[in-house]
C-alpha cells in the first residue's frame, strides 16, 4: 500500500516526484522500461536513427487500420531522453482564443499569470540557458533566465547576422543543458550530439537526471522499472481508484495507493483510461465527457535542411529561433508558426529520412554543406482526431489541419534565406530538403485529456484532477487546451510543479 502512485517518468512524472518527494508520503514511480543502458551507441547516428535502437517495438494503427512503428521512447526519463531540451514557455496570448487559417484555436480555463511562477521555477530545475528580452514575443519576466544562453558558433553566428540584416529578429534559443552534472566534471565539454540522441555523458537536461535523480535520494520514494499499467480499477461507486493493475516479468501485479497520478504521456494515458473501462465507465476510465481521446494534437512540423555551397563546420547549431511569424503579422492575416535551429546533422541522419541524395550532393557531402531548421506550428484541436484502442491495441486517427499558415512558414523561412546576400552567391542556391512529421513521429504529443472547468466538455479540472475520479490527477501533455506552435516541455513540468505544490498544500494531510 502507498500513498501515491505516479505511473510515468517523462516530464510530467518526474517532475511530479520531484515535488512530491519531501511531502514524507510513501510514493511509488511506475516505468514500464527500463533506463537507457550508458553506451558507444548513445551517440552513433547509424544506431539510432537507422536502426531504431532505443524506440517501441510495439505496433499502432493509424486510422485506416493500416500498422507502423511509433517514435516512442519506453525508459526512465520518457521522451525527454531523447528531446532536443528546447524549453519555451507559451506566450501569454496562446492561453487565449486565437483564429487561424482552418480555424480556432480555443481558450483554456487557465491563463499565463496562474502558471508565470512555475515556469519560472521549471526554468531553474531544468538548468535553461537563455537570454530575457531576445524573443519579441515572449511573455516579460524580470528574473534572468538561470544561465546565460549558449553561443553562436561562427557559421551560425553568421546566419544570425544575415536573417538580421534581412528584418527579421532571431533570438537565443532556451535549451536546457547542464554543463557540470558531477562535481568532477571539470573538464570543457562541446555540445554535440543533442537532438534524438540520448546523452551519454549526462549534460541534457531531461527529466530523469533534473527532477527524478532528486527525488529518488528521499527514503519514501520509490521507483519500479519494466512495470506497464495496464488497468486501472475503482470502487464500487466508481468514485475512486483503489488498484493500479501492472504486467511485470510473466505475471501481473494488483498496486493500491490512495492517490493517482497519471503521467505516461497524452497517448498512453488516453490508451490507458480506455482500458480501463468498467460498469461506472463503459466508454472508459474518467470518461463521462466522451473526450478521452479525443483533440489529439503534435504539431504541424518541418524538419528543413537547407544546403549551400560553403561547408558548415558546425558541432551544436542549436542555438536560435525565429518568432517574427508567431503571431499574425508582417503582411498575414493569422499565424503562422515558430522556427528553431536543429542539433547539426550527419549523413546517416540524412539518409534515414531522404530516399535519395540532393543532385550533385552524396550523402557525406549533404550533411557537411547542411543547415538544419525546425519549423512547428499549431496543430488545432479536432473531437475525431484522436486516440483509441482496438483489441490492445493504440489506434491514431489523425487528419492534417492549419496546413496552409505551415506552407507559408516554409515558404518564408527559404525566401528570407535566399535572399540573405551571402548566400545568394553559391551555386546550389535554394535546394532545400524538407520532411514533415507524421504520426509516428508523437514527440509533441498533447490534448487528449483536455483541461477544463465543464465536466460535460472537459476530462480534467484547472490542477489536473480528473472529474470523475476524487483521486486521479493526469499530469502530462494531455490536459492541453490548445497546442502553440512551441515546444509543449516546459509547460508540462511548469504544470507539474504547479499541480504539485497544490497537492501539497491541499490536497495530502
Amino acid at each position: 500500500m502507498y500513498d501515491i502512485i505516479i505511473i510515468g517518468t517523462g516530464a510530467g512524472g518526474s517532475t511530479m516526484a520531484y515535488k512530491l518527494a519531501d511531502s514524507g508520503k510513501k510514493i511509488l514511480i511506475l516505468e514500464r522500461g527500463d533506463y537507457v543502458p550508458v553506451e558507444k551507441e548513445n551517440w552513433n547516428s547509424v544506431e539510432v536513427f537507422q536502426k531504431n535502437r532505443y524506440t517501441t517495438t510495439e505496433v499502432w494503427l493509424d486510422k485506416h487500420g493500416k500498422t507502423f512503428r511509433p517514435g516512442m521512447h519506453y525508459n526512465v526519463g520518457g521522451n525527454t531522453k531523447f528531446y532536443g531540451a528546447a524549453l519555451f514557455r507559451l506566450r501569454e496570448e496562446d492561453f487565449k482564443e486565437i483564429q487561424h487559417y482552418d480555424g480556432v484555436s480555443p481558450a483554456w480555463p487557465i491563463q499565463y499569470d496562474d502558471l508565470k511562477a512555475y515556469y519560472l521555477e521549471a526554468e531553474k530545475l531544468f538548468y535553461v540557458h537563455g537570454k530575457r528580452g531576445s524573443d519579441p514575443t515572449e511573455p516579460f519576466e524580470s528574473e534572468p533566465y538561470p544561465h546565460l544562453p549558449l553561443p553562436h558558433e561562427p557559421r551560425i553566428q553568421e546566419i544570425v547576422d544575415e536573417l538580421t540584416d534581412y528584418g527579421l529578429h532571431p533570438f537565443e534559443l532556451p535549451i536546457g543543458v547542464n554543463f557540470k552534472p558531477h562535481s568532477t566534471a571539470n573538464a570543457p565539454y562541446t555540445l554535440d550530439r543533442f537532438d534524438g540522441f540520448p546523452d551519454a555523458s549526462e549534460r541534457k537536461a531531461d527529466a530523469h537526471l533534473c527532477a527524478l535523480s532528486k527525488a529518488l535520494k528521499y527514503p519514501n520514494v520509490e521507483l519500479m522499472t519494466n512495470a506497464k499499467v495496464v488497468k486501472l480499477n475503482t470502487d464500487s461507486s466508481g468514485k475512486r481508484i483503489t488498484e493500479v493493475i501492472i504486467e511485470q516479468g510473466e505475471g501481473t501485479k494488483v498496486l493500491t495507493a490512495e492517490l493517482v497520478v497519471l503521467s505516461a504521456g497524452a497517448i498512453n494515458s488516453a490508451a490507458i483510461l480506455l482500458q480501463s473501462k468498467n460498469n461506472q465507465f463503459p466508454n472508459g476510465l474518467a470518461n463521462t465527457s466522451d473526450q478521452v481521446g479525443r483533440n489529439y494534437m503534435f504539431h504541424q512540423n518541418t524538419a528543413l535542411i537547407a544546403l549551400y555551397t560553403e561547408p558548415n563546420p558546425t558541432k551544436f547549431g542549436k542555438t536560435f529561433g525565429i518568432n517574427d511569424f508567431y503571431h499574425a503579422a508582417r503582411g498575414y492575416e493569422f499565424p503562422l508558426g515558430h522556427i528553431q535551429m536543429l542539433g547539426k546533422s550527419d549523413e546517416n541522419q540524412i539518409k534515414a529520412d531522404s530516399p535519395i541524395p540532393a543532385p550533385g550532393f552524396t550523402f557525406d557531402l549533404m550533411a557537411k554543406h547542411a543547415v538544419d531548421f525546425w519549423l512547428t506550428s499549431e496543430d488545432l484541436p479536432d473531437s475525431e482526431n484522436r486516440v483509441t484502442v482496438e483489441d490492445g491495441q493504440i489506434k491514431i486517427s489523425y487528419t492534417d489541419n492549419n496546413q496552409k499558415g505551415h506552407e507559408f512558414l516554409k515558404a518564408e523561412l527559404i525566401k528570407a534565406l535566399k535572399a540573405s546576400g551571402k548566400f545568394e552567391s553559391f551555386l546550389f542556391k535554394g535546394y532545400y530538403f524538407s520532411k514533415g512529421m507524421d504520426i509516428a513521429s508523437p514527440a509533441h504529443q498533447n490534448g487528449t485529456t483536455k483541461m477544463g472547468i465543464d465536466p460535460e466538455t472537459s476530462v480534467v479540472d484547472t490542477y489536473c484532477k480528473a472529474h470523475d475520479l476524487e483521486n486521479l490527477y493526469i499530469v502530462d501533455g494531455g490536459f492541453f487546451v490548445s497546442s502553440g506552435a512551441v515546444n509543449p516541455a516546459l509547460t508540462i513540468i511548469a504544470m507539474a510543479l504547479r499541480v504539485g505544490e497544490y497537492l501539497k498544500n491541499d490536497v495530502l494531510k
